[in-house]
């Protein structure tokens, strides 16, 4: 009895002198749980990754054509100008191959960059994982390899990756080839930041055009499925059956390896086709946006 007076006799204590918020649960103080979305790009300086902040990527949504005209690659891919400045590019002759190694876990994913200077560029780029395992291969197609580099994001889980790029064409026609690593912890970045707001299903054997008026300088292209493999062709086209950049992409699992580039589309009267090569049980899903437009 004499527990229970004092305890009574306490409360009115409190809810007199403290009044009634004494006893109300304070909502926690504003915690800012945004994550930084600001895309990085890593060097390598004397075989170790430094982190560099990038420009934020702007797409076709952003305010503004100027934000367009200063739009930095999507997808973790770092400008191609930077690339072909900063980096060393390897020249590949015609009907030669040259391979890029990747046995650190931590490279997630690699750009490719092949161009030429001027002339037409066949060539084939696979992705190697492990001894006779080919997950993902392309042949890709450029009738000028200036004006049109070709620019695409490779995904390369699971560590012991290798990157073979083969000229096709004959030696008087040699191109030159970019790999850039990139390193994280896959929270940032990357085709996760790729967006999915238009994605089209594309049944097997169907095909899904898209225009571009001329103010559009390239347009970024997503490809993937839920898992299953995906067999496709990517066209891109200026004037009736005038392919200016074919590419024919192969991947075993579409969902740990999409595939992602960027086409430059200069001039008038463009027109991306992805044609799905697959049989009807292969559907995919394919996002095409403007990516960087004149003002």
């Amino acid at each position: 009895m004499k527990f229970t007076a004092n305890l009574l006799a306490l409360c009115v204590f409190q809810s007199t002198v403290l009044g009634t918020s004494a006893f109300v649960v304070k909502a926690p103080n504003a915690v800012n749980t945004k994550l930084d979305a600001t895309p990085y790009s890593y060097q390598f300086v004397n075989g170790d990754a430094v982190k560099t902040a990038s420009v934020s990527p702007q797409g076709p949504s952003a305010t503004g054509s100027s934000a367009l005209n200063k739009a930095s690659p999507a997808g973790g891919m770092t400008p191609v100008e930077d690339i072909w400045k900063t980096s060393a590019p390897i020249t590949v002759q015609g009907g030669s191959l040259r391979t890029w190694s990747f046995s650190d876990p931590a490279v997630e994913r690699v750009q490719v960059l092949l161009k030429t200077e001027g002339r037409p560029l066949n060539a084939n780029v696979e992705l190697w994982h492990g001894p006779d395992n080919t997950p993902q291969k392309m042949a890709v197609y450029l009738e000028d390899g200036s004006l049109r580099p070709f620019n695409c994001v490779l995904e390369t889980p699971n560590g012991q990756n290798a990157i073979a790029v083969r000229n096709t064409g004959f030696m008087e026609f040699p191109l030159s080839a970019c790999v850039l690593e990139e390193v994280g912890d896959g929270s940032s970045g990357g085709l996760a930041d790729v967006p999915t707001a238009a994605l089209k299903t594309v049944q097997g054997g169907a095909i899904f055009t898209t225009p571009f008026a001329s103010p559009v300088n390239s347009v970024r292209i997503l490809l993937k499925t839920d898992g299953r493999p995906m067999s496709a062709r990517i066209e891109l086209l200026q004037g009736p059956s005038n392919n200016k950049q074919v590419m024919e992409i192969y991947t075993e699992d579409g969902l740990t390896r999409p595939f992602y580039c960027v086409l430059e589309t200069p001039g008038s009267g463009n027109v991306v086709r992805i044609v799905n090569a697959a049989t009807m049980e292969y559907p995919l899903v394919a996002s095409v946006e403007p990516y960087v437009m004149d003002a």
